[in-house]
């Protein structure tokens, strides 16, 4: 009897500190994996801040970087990266944005942030410096059956604000004259700008369109002929003037007869 009364005690000492041991373990692999879940969201959240600032800087100092910060992680939650290159991340965040109630009474955001993604796309764009190549189709290829090829990266985003003076101003990357206070004064008359996007060399850049220029281009840009293209553009469209531009500044690429050559 004592030998049996000894040997469930042990046993009953033995499940005991099973219990003990099993408890404490898990409090302690609980706690690690918190504190692991803490330090991963933290990493998670600079890591959006920091892509969301090399994409949108302009946004950034409009917000401000308390406001940016927190946009950046509430983004992450709702979009978060589908890859691991955080560099190809931020594309739906103009949409993002513009559906954002908190930011409702700067409509102008929505579109600014979709300038700096196409600015933000430019700069990745592959190398495309090559020569212009047939110009001599301009003289007597049908529109309907000519084709413009614009440099890679280049871009016409959509706006209803003064978004190429906002950017230069924040940027200095234009016309020294653009100041903070011509941003604002944009702003309060209301003005509406086109923005272009290409990239020169190493350097990307950023001008205004006329509403015409800027329709025309965005035509070239969505694969359209000639014809089609001068269509959309309008009738007071200077066709002229805006393929002497884009060869002075660098936008055209050149001219084919052929859909198959312009992508």
């Amino acid at each position: 009897p004592a030998a049996s009364e000894g040997a469930a005690a042990l046993a009953n000492f033995g499940a005991s500190l099973s219990a003990s041991l099993s408890a404490s373990t898990c409090a302690s692999t609980c706690a690690c994996v918190q504190r692991g879940l803490q330090v991963h969201q933290a990493h998670a959240s600079a890591s959006a801040e920091r892509a969301m600032a090399a994409a949108y800087p302009t946004l950034q100092q409009l917000l401000g970087v308390p406001a940016f910060a927190a946009l950046a992680r509430a983004y992450w939650h709702a979009e978060p990266p589908a890859a691991g290159d955080l560099a190809c991340w931020g594309a739906d965040l103009p949409a993002f944005v513009a559906q954002a109630e908190q930011l409702a009474a700067e409509p102008y955001l929505a579109d600014m942030a979709r300038l700096e993604w196409a600015v933000h796309q430019a700069r990745s764009a592959a190398d495309d410096d090559a020569a212009v190549y047939g110009l001599q189709h301009l003289a007597d290829a049908d529109p309907q059956a000519l084709w413009l090829r614009l440099r890679a990266g280049t871009a016409v985003p959509a706006s209803s604000y003064p978004v190429v003076t906002l950017w230069h101003a924040h940027r200095n990357a234009g016309p020294a004259a653009v100041t903070l206070a011509d941003a604002r004064t944009a702003l309060v008359d209301g003005r509406v700008e086109q923005a272009l996007v290409w990239r020169r060399g190493w350097q990307v850049k950023v001008a205004e369109l006329t509403p015409g220029e800027a329709a025309f281009t965005a035509a070239v840009l969505q694969g359209l002929a000639v014809g089609p293209a001068l269509h959309q553009a309008g009738p007071a469209f200077d066709f002229e003037g805006w393929l002497l531009r884009a060869l002075r500044e660098g936008w055209l690429a050149g001219a084919v007869l052929s859909t198959s050559a312009v992508t």
